[in-house]
């Protein structure tokens, strides 16, 4: 085994990467604490909280994507294309048209309420034992799936790059791992400026580390592509092509890598982590939903917009440059397996360093054995940069949670400013100390850290999704059902999974999501605590009868099309096509189709419907006018976004 020292010398990293890696973290320590330095906004809980409601397009647009892009995406999808292609691709994709329609709808809800926080709306709109019950929910999440899972794959890559896996830091008394230390490391970076400076000093570092894991991002992925193009004479767009030829002609004729729907006959292991068809109108579907709409540390950067229309921009930006993300973080997972596993042979003659014992090693070791000298280090930054803006986000959200949702509300009401700063950043601590103390006994033994943050995250989103967004749009949404789908949510879950374990769990999500519609729709009809509903002007009516049938309409096709190719496909395994749409995941469409449909339950109901909860919000559709660039914006992407999936269909 190797000492410190001595992994280093053998990384390939020279004093060049060194000193990019120096000064990115000055630099990112410096702003965060530069924009937050003025004493008396330390104070105000509204800055610290909200970064007072000042952020323009494009700093929510790029926070947004800095929150987001993490060691999920460079490490865990990375690891996922490794090992099963690029039909990851879909979360990417997915999360571009979602965006679209939470710029549209949610947000102008939220922010025409000045809501601070998920939990705070749904106080609100149901009751304080709702909003308290996820309140603790996220935080649970926050810490013991979010922080954990960030850290720890920052961790492995890190330690796999630079050569230190099983070497031990002595502390003295105690030794630990590398992998734990470095955690410990991340945690402190990315806790230094977000402890200090709230969502402010969040919002203005992710600007520049969105710009430099985007432009990182794809030189890296030129870098490799150019040094692969070497072994095999070829420029980079020549290896690009090569590598598609290779997968799915001959041999790989039936390789899934270079496809984004994924046959269960094909692979049916791949199938189980991104099954087919269900990835774009399934579980992925409603994850995203959950995900961009209902989670703090995402919503929160469009809550601290100037207004609606700079949120919403923002949102459209986002979505563009969500569009870019599978360009570079599926292609070093790509490359690996194409060297790894169809030229086994230079894996041997160039004696390359390390291996891919597991999927999520694959972008590390890439890293490791293809980049030259300056690439590396900018490599490594690009890495670091995109855990440390994921890092600060969730600090700052896991803060705010409990800070305005709990202490605030229950603990000490009366609080000052500087009382509640000063507590959210104690929570921040708390937080990463919980979270070090967790990581590796959570994730110690996975192969693919990705799938274990999506899964998990699917036994809370389908309540998640139907209690915020029924109780946002539908008048008769009432605090019984939201407090029985919020107690069912995990139970159910847990028995899906317990009962239908070979069941991939997008599709699982999605039955769960049904079942808790209709229980939601039939306890809030059964409701006493109602009002007699506000009027509605005739043209408002009208509007929501045609939108009514007209989703009405098609959910009920699309639920009665997907039960006959369901039960041909049972009665005629033989038929090629219907086979063919079944081993696809044609089964997710019955979520779709619920989807759809509750959609015109609520607008019929809204219009029709002389009934109203107690604390349903006003109808006013007006709030999501939205302007023309935004329409042209949402026309653009849906486009390119189709064009992407007839190429690889």
């Amino acid at each position: 085994m190797n000492t410190f020292a001595e992994a280093i010398v053998l990384s390939g990293f020279q004093t060049l990467d060194f000193i990019i890696l120096t000064v990115y973290i000055i630099l990112i320590v410096s702003l965060g604490m530069f924009v937050s330095h003025d004493r008396k906004k330390e104070t105000s809980a509204k800055d610290y909280f909200l970064a007072s409601n000042t952020l323009t397009w494009w700093a929510v647009g790029a926070s947004l994507i800095a929150a987001n892009i993490s060691t999920e995406q460079f490490i865990g999808m990375s690891g996922t294309s490794f090992a099963n292609g690029i039909a990851i691709a879909a979360y990417e994709l997915m999360a571009a048209l979602i965006l679209i329609v939470i710029g549209k709808f949610l947000l102008p809800t939220m922010v025409s309420r000045k809501t601070k926080t998920i939990q705070q709306f749904l106080s609100e709109r149901y009751n304080d034992r709702v909003g308290l019950a996820f309140a603790i929910l996220w935080l649970f999440v926050y810490v013991f799936i979010n922080l954990t899972s960030v850290a720890w794959l920052g961790a492995l890559a890190i330690e796999q790059i630079f050569g230190l896996q099983g070497i031990l830091i002595d502390l003295g008394f105690i030794s630990i791992s590398m992998r734990t230390f470095t955690v410990f490391a991340l945690f402190v970076v990315a806790g230094s400026y977000t402890t200090y400076g709230g969502l402010l000093a969040v919002a203005w570092t992710d600007v520049l580390q969105c710009a430099l894991f985007v432009a990182g991002g794809f030189i890296t992925s030129w870098a490799i592509l150019q040094q692969l193009g070497l072994i095999f004479d070829t420029s980079p767009f020549g290896m690009l092509s090569k590598m598609y030829t290779d997968l799915t002609t001959g041999n790989n004729a039936v390789n899934d890598h270079f496809h984004l729907i994924i046959q269960q006959s094909h692979d049916p292991e791949a199938f189980s982590n991104v099954p087919g068809i269900a990835a774009v109108f399934g579980g992925i579907l409603l994850t995203n939903i959950g995900y961009w709409g209902c989670n703090q540390y995402i919503i929160q950067k469009g809550l601290a917009a100037k207004d609606i229309h700079e949120g919403q921009k923002g949102m459209l930006f986002a979505a563009f440059l969500k569009l870019l993300i599978p360009f570079f973080v599926l292609l070093p997972g790509l490359c690996a397996y194409y060297i790894f596993q169809l030229h086994p042979d230079v894996v041997d003659v160039l004696n390359l360093d390390g291996s891919i014992d597991k999927s999520d090693n694959a972008y590390p070791w890439l890293i490791h054995n293809f980049t030259p000298t300056g690439i590396k280090g900018l490599a490594f930054v690009t890495l670091i940069a995109a855990i440390i803006s994921t890092l600060s986000s969730l600090i700052n959200s896991t803060a705010t949670i409990f800070t305005v949702d709990i202490y605030k509300k229950y603990i000490n009401p009366t609080a000052s400013n500087v009382r509640l700063v000063n507590t959210g950043r104690l929570a921040s601590l708390c937080a990463l100390l919980i979270a070090l103390i967790a990581t590796n006994p959570l994730l110690g033994s996975l192969d693919q850290a990705f799938q274990y943050i999506q899964e998990y995250s699917s036994f809370i989103y389908p309540g998640i999704v139907t209690v915020f967004c029924l109780g946002m749009f539908w008048k008769r949404a009432s605090t019984q059902a939201a407090t029985l789908t919020a107690i069912l949510t995990i139970p159910l879950g847990v028995l899906f999974k317990v009962l239908l374990p070979d069941m991939p769990f997008h599709i699982r999500g999605s039955y769960i999501f049904i079942i808790l519609v209709f229980i939601f729709i039939l306890t809030s009809l059964y409701n006493r605590k109602i009002r007699r509903a506000d009027s509605i002007n005739e043209d408002d009516r009208r509007k929501m009868h045609i939108w009514a049938i007209i989703l009405g309409s098609v959910g009920l096709l699309i639920i009665l099309a997907t039960a006959v190719i369901e039960l041909w496909a049972y009665l005629s395994p033989s038929d090629s096509f219907v086979s063919y749409l079944h081993n696809i995941g044609i089964q997710a469409f019955f979520f779709f189709g619920v989807l759809v449909g509750c959609n015109a339950i609520w607008l019929w109901s809204n219009a029709n419907d002389n009934k109203s909860d107690i604390k349903a919000l006003p109808i006013d559709l007006k709030l999501y006018n939205s302007s023309q660039s935004y329409t042209y914006g949402t026309i653009i992407i849906g486009a390119f976004t189709l064009l992407i999936y007839l190429i690889f269909w």
